[in-house]
């Protein structure tokens, strides 16, 4: 199994539902998972599975088949395609040398190692070329009998995995840049999406909207696309540890990326519409991204700066932290794939708004559903479940109850089915 990240360091859904579905895979028998990521911190949890960092294999001497010979051959520096260096003097010397024409350059430490950030930083492609390039070296050296590559940053890998070794290959898409860029696609990555549910011999899917978007917009045959909802990891009970809201005030949350995909513009013209109506009312932003400077603007232009807060990313025990004291919680997503978030508030009896075009709208009942550009509908739900107790306490209580009956077991049950139809066509 190659992903991007993993608990506990991530930046969003991906590394939580990575975490999630491979402890439900734990729980069938005949299951075993090897899981990859490109940096292996050390500090991560393995009682479910084994988990490899691409950081740490060495990318000389090693053993490879290679594709156009089909010969086993020494992993030798000069003579093999991925030629190691350390440093710019290095590079240019071998660089003066002849090699194959498909012969790759990487940079590594002096053990031969590459050496990844495992973030999303500027040299996001780089690394996702080396990982898959890593990839094929870890396919060699492990038995298994299936691949399964979450997210598009690690299809490439999954590729080279399939090709190293002629093993089945079964994509998850979280999500697509059609959801990510709201609609303006960066053509390397849609290439690399395309590529990879091209390549693979069964696609997974965390919802029907984004199975109908790889159907229609990368020409996927449907009967090669199977949706397996997400689940939540069940929450401990003791809310003792978790801090109180401090303030005798309403708290309304938006937690996310700040993104186009998350609607947070939509979300802050709604509070405001609430602002407006409620006196004894707080609105919190929790997340980072590329639109945190112009809703700060927005939200200063509104005159509402005294009774809204931005926290930042939080991650782990600060989010529970935030939902203790949350009132309501609004999902106003543009294009969401899933969106596991909600199924974390419902767990700690918080109300949950979430839009129409979020996955998790189709499996949710106790939960208030908009569409995302309605700020009307939004601010006249957040303001229903502030102003009447008896509502808010039904969202609690049906909400919490609904929730815990989505097990990661049960989705890891399904995500088995799916191998054995890739293994059984194979």
């Amino acid at each position: 199994m190659f992903g991007w990240e993993f608990p506990p360091h991530i930046s969003g859904g991906l590394g939580t539902a990575c975490y999630g579905l491979t402890k439900g895979l734990s729980e069938i028998n005949d299951v075993d998972v090897t899981f990859v990521v490109p940096k292996a911190f050390g500090d991560e949890d393995q009682s479910a599975m084994q988990l490899i960092g691409a950081n740490n294999i060495p990318v000389s001497q090693k053993e490879i088949q290679f594709h156009e010979s089909d010969k086993t051959i020494d992993y030798m520096e000069v003579d093999s395609q991925i030629i190691p260096y350390v440093g710019e003097e290095e590079f240019w010397k071998l660089k003066s040398k002849k090699y194959k024409k498909r012969t790759r350059f990487v940079e590594t430490d002096d053990d031969s190692r590459v050496n990844f950030s495992g973030t999303y930083g500027p040299d996001l492609m780089q690394e996702i070329k080396d990982y898959a390039l890593v990839a094929q070296i870890i396919a060699r050296q492990n038995d298994f009998d299936l691949i399964h590559a979450h997210d598009w940053l690690a299809y490439p890998a999954g590729i080279a995995a399939k090709n190293a070794t002629g093993k089945p290959l079964v994509i998850h898409v979280h999500a697509t840049d059609f959801d990510r860029s709201g609609g303006h696609v960066n053509h390397k990555v849609y290439a690399i999406e395309r590529e990879g549910m091209e390549m693979a011999d069964r696609i997974i899917t965390v919802s029907n909207l984004t199975r109908n978007i790889v159907i229609e917009k990368y020409g996927i045959p449907p009967e090669k696309v199977e949706t397996v909802y997400n689940a939540v990891e069940p929450m401990a009970e003791d809310k003792s540890n978790l801090p109180l809201k401090g303030v005798d005030e309403k708290v309304v949350t938006f937690l996310g990326r700040i993104t186009t995909q998350k609607g947070p513009e939509y979300f802050i013209e709604a509070a405001n519409l609430v602002l407006k109506k409620m006196n004894n009312v707080r609105v919190v932003m929790a997340g980072s991204g590329d639109m945190m400077d112009a809703m700060v603007t927005r939200v200063a232009e509104l005159g509402i700066s005294d009774r809204f807060h931005f926290t930042g990313f939080l991650k782990g025990n600060d989010v529970n932290s935030l939902f203790n004291m949350t009132d309501v919680f609004v999902m106003p997503s543009v294009s969401e794939p899933f969106g596991i978030v909600p199924l974390e508030a419902m767990q700690l009896n918080v109300p949950v708004i979430i839009s129409n075009q979020s996955g998790v709208a189709e499996i949710l009942e106790n939960v208030i559903k908009i569409d995302f550009w309605d700020t009307k509908a939004m601010a006249d739900s957040i303001h229903g479940i502030l102003s009447y107790a008896s509502l808010a306490a039904h969202f609690k209580q049906e909400g919490k109850s609904e929730v815990n009956d989505l097990k990661w077991v049960n989705s890891a049950l399904h995500v088995k089915r799916v191998y054995d139809s890739a293994l059984a066509t194979n």
